[in-house]
């Protein structure tokens, strides 16, 4: 595959990353980022971005986007844009095009990261036989693993953001009440999640009769941060919480003694809050197995795209069986 010129993408809910791998090298070049709110559809942003770089000759795309990859049509679970795998292949002149998940493509990327680019917040040693667990809020939740095979590391495709979880308080079962009326269930992403924060300070004014001000997700965190609002500052501590309970849940169910990766646009540029946060916590409160759960480290990652860097394999053979890939050259569509 590095004899090849690749195209890479990271498409989300609300922003695309695009890099070029050129050949020999490991790592993407010509990295640009992209608000999914001003384009109308993924091909006018590529095409844009393409423009853009140096003089190359792209023969080969690999995407991560957020929604489960089952078919040549591909649709954001937070995102209006669709496409077809098959379509866009041919309108860019491709010779191949493969599409994964995401928080699969994240999951590919630890392995890659150097040390400087994972910030450990509590726990012990990494069992380097065992697997790892990999989770993010964003715009909204993912979640993945790396489970250790004869052949190396294999990455799970699933959805486990959209679990469903429960309160411990009082606070937290009348927090959820409100979701539960609304969406008639309680997923980790409707909390867990850009769009969470902003629906939970929504919720939480309403329970303390306190009019609602019009905030984004990131003046939430920031407001918390400044200790400027105390509902604010109730929404993160929340939002830790219950990343820490579902961090944990994770870890539990795929035995991730190798430790938790957590990623997305939100948590990695508040490290310093998170530290102080009932993340850990909750994390290792488990009971009889509160001791296994201390043991397991948790990291931030820090790196900028990893999402791109773990496309760098996606056309190993290892990982032939994940997500969708189509040929131009004789139209085989897998």
């Amino acid at each position: 595959m590095n004899k090849l010129t690749m195209l890479v993408g990271d498409i989300g809910g609300t922003h695309a990353r695009f890099g070029l791998i050129k050949p020999g090298v490991l790592r993407p070049a010509y990295i640009q980022r992209f608000s999914t709110v001003h384009y109308a559809t993924l091909d006018e942003v590529i095409q844009i971005y393409l423009a853009e770089c140096p003089s190359h000759h792209v023969t080969h795309g690999a995407l991560a986007v957020a929604t489960p990859v089952q078919s040549d049509r591909i649709e954001l679970t937070n995102h209006t844009w669709s496409f077809s795998i098959s379509g866009l292949c041919q309108r860019l002149g491709l010779t191949e095009c493969k599409v994964i998940n995401d928080f699969t493509a994240l999951a590919l990327s630890i392995p890659l990261l150097a040390a400087e680019e994972c910030c450990q917040i509590g726990g012990g040693h990494s069992d380097s036989g065992s697997a790892l667990a990999v989770i993010g809020p964003g715009t909204g939740l993912g979640v993945s693993g790396l489970i250790p095979t004869p052949a190396g590391w294999m990455p799970l495709s699933g959805e486990g953001g959209h679990v469903t979880i429960g309160g411990t308080t009082e606070r937290e079962l009348a927090v959820f009440k409100a979701f539960w009326n609304r969406y008639g269930h309680m997923s980790a992403e409707r909390l867990i999640s850009g769009m969470g924060l902003v629906e939970t300070y929504q919720v939480l004014c309403a329970l303390d009769n306190q009019p609602p001000q019009t905030l984004s997700a990131k003046a939430i965190s920031s407001r918390a941060a400044a200790q400027s609002c105390k509902i604010c500052e109730e929404v993160m501590s929340l939002f830790y919480g219950w990343l820490g309970v579902v961090a944990g849940n994770l870890a539990l169910t795929l035995g991730a003694r190798g430790g938790v990766y957590i990623g997305g646009g939100i948590v990695p540029r508040l490290l310093d809050d998170l530290e102080q946060s009932p993340f850990r916590q909750r994390f290792e409160q488990r009971g009889r197995f509160s001791d296994y759960l201390q043991k397991i480290p948790t990291f931030v990652i820090a790196s900028e795209t990893p999402a791109l860097l773990g496309l760098v394999h996606a056309f190993d053979e290892k990982y032939s069986h994940i997500g969708r890939t189509y040929k131009h050259n004789n139209g085989a569509n897998q």
